[in-house]
């Protein structure tokens, strides 16, 4: 537990091993949360439940989680997947029902819902507040849906770990692969 336990409470910034001092943030459980999406380019879109370990900070009584990087706060989907439906929507120009039925694990979709997927907009409407992955770089408000997408999957892709080999993967396969390292 002691190598997952954050620094810092992220509510009130309390040091969470203080020098000297009685511990601040201890152990409170497993939690189980359900991840969405494909782990990986080219890997099938599924439903999976990982474990997170949580956190209760005495200071403050505020309770946080500690999971995998790919793992977004607020979020369903994997960073990974994030990361591949902008590659895929911004990079490589798909539909959005194409963008959907690689990332989503969902088969089903309603007939008002058909060629349509929110959660790609709402991902895309966050971007440039920061909403996602804060290290990104800021967009201009005028730009469309489809250029924001291209961009923050660029600048993904730029943050993933140094390919080894003669050539280097392209930004849409290096994309996933940055947004878990974003997160």
């Amino acid at each position: 537990m002691d190598s997952v336990r954050p620094a810092r409470c992220p509510e009130c910034g309390a040091a969470s091993r203080p020098v000297g001092g009685a511990l601040v943030l201890h152990g409170h459980g497993l939690r189980q949360r359900q991840v969405l999406g494909p782990l990986e380019w080219g890997d099938a879109a599924q439903a999976r439940e990982v474990a997170v370990r949580r956190f209760r900070c005495t200071a403050c009584r505020a309770t946080c989680t500690v999971g995998p990087r790919e793992v977004l706060t607020r979020r369903l989907y994997a960073a990974t997947a994030i990361g591949l439906a902008l590659a895929l929507f911004g990079l490589l120009a798909r539909p959005v029902a194409g963008v959907r039925e690689q990332v989503s694990p969902w088969r089903v979709v309603g007939p008002g819902s058909v060629g349509r997927w929110c959660t790609l907009a709402a991902w895309v409407r966050a971007l440039p507040r920061g909403g996602l992955f804060r290290a990104l770089p800021p967009c201009p408000e005028d730009w469309s849906a489809r250029r924001v997408a291209a961009r923050a999957a660029a600048a993904l892709a730029a943050r993933a770990p140094e390919a080894v080999g003669p050539s280097p993967p392209p930004l849409h396969v290096l994309a996933p692969l940055g947004a878990a390292h974003s997160a």
